[in-house]
């Protein structure tokens, strides 16, 4: 007849519980971010000119807005007021309405070319073909870009008349 060393039972009985248990628990899962990040809302570029422009202001439909002016870039925060009257901005200028580009009658490498996207819609200008209701918008992004030149971190300030 055989023996059983109960001292060896106990311990392999718990290993056999912790083995089985361990199987039950599943595996857990990291949480997904289901947040949709934001969409572009406004993306505003000028190029060219006499001095060589290379000004880029991206803003987001959270608020944040990225600008870049030749290698230097920062960012900005708008609050909600700001982007309503953005929004307003465009709406007013029935930039809908306006054709996809303005070329300018005499091309030079002087002009300063405008490109501005907003909801999805992208309008091209050169600098002596602006219509005046897109030259509202551009001298708005303008005073945006100068307002919060990279390397400042205070908020912008708009004023804005629409």
């Amino acid at each position: 007849m055989m023996r059983i060393n109960v001292q060896y039972i106990l311990p392999l009985v718990l290993l056999i519980l912790v083995l089985a248990g361990a199987g039950c628990l599943g595996t857990k899962s990291v949480p997904v971010n289901k947040t949709t990040p934001p969409a572009v809302l406004v993306d505003y570029h000028r190029t060219g000119g006499t001095s060589g422009t290379n000004d880029r202001l991206v803003i987001f439909t959270n608020g944040v807005a990225a600008l870049s002016e030749g290698s230097a870039t920062t960012e900005i925060t708008l609050n909600a007021t700001d982007l309503a009257l953005l929004s307003v901005l465009f709406n007013e200028s029935d930039f809908a309405q306006l054709q996809a580009n303005y070329p300018a009658p005499h091309q030079s490498s002087a002009l300063t070319t405008y490109a501005v996207t907003y909801m999805g819609k992208t309008v091209t200008a050169q600098e002596t073909d602006i219509p005046p209701s897109l030259e509202t918008i551009i001298d708005k992004l303008d005073s945006l870009l100068a307002t919060a030149s990279p390397q400042k971190t205070t908020y912008p300030t708009f004023n804005f008349t629409p």
